[in-house]
């Protein structure tokens, strides 16, 4: 089997890590911002001084990293990756980052000798816990076979995009789909509670129509019950619209109900939610409406 360094044990990286080591698979990590859980300790995880370190270990490196800014210090700075790449190594980088520098980055890791692959994941923590993460790949034919095993044991719906950034294209274009679903799921339900219809109820009825949708199933619940529990982080949702933003400014693209939706975001982050589910999107609407759910 290869040998794996995976670097990013936070919300998404330690429970990935842990199938990984439950497989069979020999992996190793730093320490980010905090020391990794006993249990991966436990089950074998080898810890190393720096990326570069475990570079030279390994045969296939996953990056999961909060941004664009982490990615690239990790794979080029000093101690970084790219410092003591193998001959014929995979460069794995499983974050949601900016598609425009993930093709920059890939260019430079191939000219190095090494191989590189995009391959961001939709499916949160639950997602990477019970190994259903949808993981959608940019890059060469032959690298993804090679990794397949490895995203076998991580999710279920695998599905090669296109070449290096299109993984990352395909993330945006996800969290566009479910930012704008939550928002208008948030919109329904209160627009029905301030008509004086019971929203659960309006909920239940929509479930079996063509308004159906997993946000509404998941989140609609969320919102009604009012758990706000993070699965999935405000801060982090604002992170990937900024994503979509920006690169449709380059692309010369409107992305009007996006805008928007980043607004009610930031307006929730301004409230102080932005640590919270991003199903916490319905108190916007309900200060909007003077009018909470209920």
């Amino acid at each position: 089997m290869e040998k794996i360094g995976l670097i990013g044990l936070g919300v998404m990286g330690a429970p990935m890590c842990l199938n990984l080591l439950a497989d069979g698979y020999s992996v190793s990590s730093v320490i980010h911002r905090t020391a990794p859980a006993k249990e991966l300790l436990d089950a074998g995880l080898d810890i190393l001084g720096s990326p570069a370190e475990v570079a030279a270990k390994s045969d296939v490196i996953i990056l999961m990293l909060p941004e664009t800014a982490h990615v690239e210090r990790v794979l080029f700075g000093p101690k970084g990756v790219a410092e003591n790449l193998k001959a014929g190594a995979l460069v794995i980088d499983m974050s949601s980052i900016s598609f425009i520098e993930t093709k920059d980055f890939a260019k430079r890791i191939r000219e190095s000798g090494a191989a590189y692959l995009d391959a961001p994941v939709s499916g949160g923590q639950i997602g990477a816990i019970n190994r259903s993460l949808t993981i959608m790949v940019g890059g060469a034919s032959e690298d993804f076979e090679r990794a397949k095993p490895i995203f076998s044991a991580l999710g279920k719906n695998i599905t090669l995009i296109g070449d290096c950034g299109a993984g990352q294209v395909a993330k945006v274009a996800n969290q566009i789909v479910v930012a704008l679903n939550i928002e208008a799921v948030a919109e329904a339900l209160v627009f029905a509670s301030k008509a004086g219809v019971d929203p659960a109820r309006v909920r239940d009825a929509l479930m079996g129509g063509f308004a159906s949708s997993r946000i509404l199933e998941v989140h609609g619940e969320r919102m009604l019950k009012r758990t706000f529990d993070p699965g999935f982080r405000i801060s982090l949702h604002q992170k990937d619209l900024d994503l979509a933003l920006e690169n449709a400014k380059a692309l010369k693209l409107s992305l009007p109900a996006t805008a928007m939706v980043q607004e009610l975001f930031n307006s929730c982050a301004a409230n102080g939610d932005g640590e919270k589910d991003h199903s916490t999107l319905v108190t916007a609407i309900e200060r909007m409406a003077a009018h909470k759910l209920g």
